[in-house]
């Protein structure tokens, strides 16, 4: 008997300051990243899909967003608020 399935996996790669596309509110974004993976008796052996999504801190909206986009923003998240005023948090606008 051969025992195979799927398994997911959910990874956070940045948290962002943007202004929500659904409530409108400048709000802290998770970029996440769910990767599926085949498994075979309970060992993940490869992942067959990959897909990115930000989610809004504040009202849980979740948008999906494409590969590029999302490592747009995690270059953004890792880059910081620089040449901002002290005291300042960037926040940008997003729909897709």
């Amino acid at each position: 008997m051969i025992i195979f399935g799927t398994k997911g996996y959910l990874y956070q790669l940045a948290i962002l300051t943007l202004v929500c596309g659904h409530c409108g509110n400048p709000a802290a974004h998770t970029l996440r990243k769910r990767v599926t993976k085949f498994t075979l008796f309970f060992v993940p052996l490869f992942p067959f899909s990959t897909s990115y999504s930000t989610q809004c801190t504040f009202c849980g909206a979740e948008q999906k967003v494409t590969k590029e986009q999302a490592e747009q923003l995690r270059a953004q998240a890792q880059d910081g608020p620089g040449g901002q005023v002290s005291g300042q948090s960037p926040q940008q606008q997003y729909r897709p």
